[in-house]
């Protein structure tokens, strides 16, 4: 075997697996994508137009805390703990109990 043969090989070997894991990252992917259309669907149904704007907006600053407070807003009112659909009101009481505490800072002017 000539090294051009073995360096098309190495090539060869290089490229499916590069495809293999595109194909697995697609599949993740696409997976992800069901899920969050489906966590959607459902919280188009537990939480009125209001509170989801609500979380909408501070998905843009916290996303990974409104997303553990979606799947534990599916949670509640899968298992009945709360009276559908969840209005803003209720979400804003739900997420100052759920928010850490934090301190408040105010600026006043010199």
């Amino acid at each position: 075997m000539s090294s051009d043969e073995d360096l098309e090989n190495i090539r060869q070997k290089k490229l499916l697996e590069l495809q293999r894991r595109l194909l697995e990252e697609q599949k993740r992917t696409e997976q992800q994508d069901k899920l969050e259309t489906q966590k959607q669907a459902i919280l188009r149904q537990i939480i009125t137009n209001e509170g989801r704007q609500r979380l909408s907006r501070l998905r843009l600053v916290k996303r990974e805390f409104v997303e553990q407070v979606e799947l534990q807003l599916i949670q509640i009112a899968q298992t009945g703990r709360i009276k559908l659909p969840i209005t803003d009101e209720q979400l804003k009481q739900i997420l100052v109990r759920l928010q850490p505490d934090r301190r408040q800072y105010r600026f006043r002017g010199i």
